[in-house]
């Protein structure tokens, strides 16, 4: 599945470009400041031409509290992300089932790479990965290995002696309660041990193809707090999700966790952002309590 893929059919707020932007580059940390050098050619003012008057992604409810410049952020955030290649764009949980396999093993897949994915990096996720897939990665095959067998599998994902048995756990449950299949809605995937709301609901999205509410990780929290998408700063991802879905208009749901995550990889950093290269900078309530842009 290409990048591509996580931006079509969503819904798009007017942009006008002053000049065209180099696209499609692949940048480390090493160019990711050079490249960005070339944004700050743009006159943010310019580059987004947002018609005021537009209703299109307003919340329809009344009263419904909304954070100030939010379409502006969304829109210097999609640019952003169209011009480098993040490692969750590559390999990110949606990159690791075989998408060859049988619909019911590229589901199981899926939920497997969104268990081991938890506190550990999108590249180490990937590798482990293609190594459960060597031995098949079914639930069958998960429940035949041995906890010392499936630990050196999954070594050194964050957690793996627990999340062996989480997955040996789950794979059985799966295979007795749910005849083979993972379930098909998030309270079913959520008892399963181990699966929490935000698996939950990015495995709907990717496994099932349907939006069931905002996959929040740490990414997404952090930015949605810097941002202030909150009218207060939440605690915990699970708050965050649930405060965004009050006036994130539903069609956007989708698109919020790949589009941060791979922000928050790049460029929103946990530790030293690089502020100066986001063109969120001037409008950023976080950047601007630091720097003076």
């Amino acid at each position: 599945m290409s990048k591509r893929l996580h931006f079509e059919n969503l819904p798009k707020i007017p942009i006008k470009l002053k000049k065209k932007n180099p696209l499609n580059q692949n940048l480390d940390d090493r160019t990711t400041s050079r490249f960005f050098e070339t944004l700050n050619d743009y006159q943010e003012s310019d580059v987004l031409n947002l018609n005021k008057n537009s209703k299109e992604l307003e919340p329809t409810a009344n009263k419904v509290w909304y954070p100030t410049n939010w379409k502006q952020h969304l829109c210097n955030i999609r640019i952003m992300r169209e011009n480098f290649t993040a490692p969750v764009d590559t390999m990110g949980c949606d990159q690791c089932a075989d998408s060859s396999a049988s619909s019911t093993i590229f589901r199981f897949q899926t939920l497997v790479s969104l268990m081991l994915s938890s506190q550990t990096k999108d590249q180490l996720t990937y590798e482990v990965m293609q190594r459960l897939k060597e031995v098949d990665c079914s639930p069958e095959s998960i429940v035949s290995l041995s906890d010392e067998g499936l630990g050196k599998l999954i070594y050194p994902v964050s957690f793996w002696k627990r999340k062996v048995q989480y997955l040996k756990k789950t794979s059985k449950i799966i295979i007795e309660k749910f005849n083979g299949d993972i379930p098909k809605n998030v309270k079913d995937l959520c008892s399963l041990p181990g699966v929490g709301p935000k698996m939950a609901h990015i495995c709907m999205q990717i496994a099932w193809k349907e939006i069931s509410g905002i996959g929040v990780d740490t990414h997404v929290h952090r930015i949605s707090n810097r941002l202030k998408w909150v009218p207060a700063p939440t605690k915990t991802p699970e708050e965050t999700r649930n405060v965004l879905e009050k006036w994130l208009p539903r069609e956007l749901w989708g698109e919020i966790n790949h589009l941060f995550v791979g922000f928050g990889q790049v460029i929103c950093h946990s530790q030293r952002p690089k502020c100066s290269d986001c063109m969120n900078r001037n409008i950023c309530p976080f950047a601007k309590s630091i720097y003076q842009f």
